[in-house]
């Protein structure tokens, strides 16, 4: 199955739309909402991580074993990251030995 030029013209126009929406969506959230979004983008990286792995296993041919791979390791990194800046966040709320 052999992509189109138009095809591939519109799935890379997709994804530029997406990220110049995203960028907007992510950018006007206020600071204290900041801490519950990112853990809810990490429940959905990680299901974007298992989406990448069964693609990962249903493909053929050596560039899109690639492209998937790369899609599991970025959504992996994503993932990961999201909960240490998340942790991170958490514990500046934490009150330190000595406080009340």
């Amino acid at each position: 199955m052999e992509l189109t030029a138009f095809e591939l013209l519109s799935a890379l126009f997709i994804l530029v739309l997406a990220a110049f929406v995203g960028y907007e969506v992510v950018s006007k959230v206020p600071t204290m909402l900041h801490t519950p979004l990112m853990s809810g983008a990490n429940a959905v990286h990680g299901v974007i991580v298992v989406g990448a792995m069964l693609v990962a296993a249903t493909s053929e041919g050596p560039v899109r074993i690639a492209l998937a791979l790369i899609g599991v390791i970025l959504g992996t990194i994503n993932v990961v990251g999201g909960f240490v800046v998340t942790d991170r966040m958490l514990e500046m709320f934490k009150k330190r030995p000595g406080e009340r």
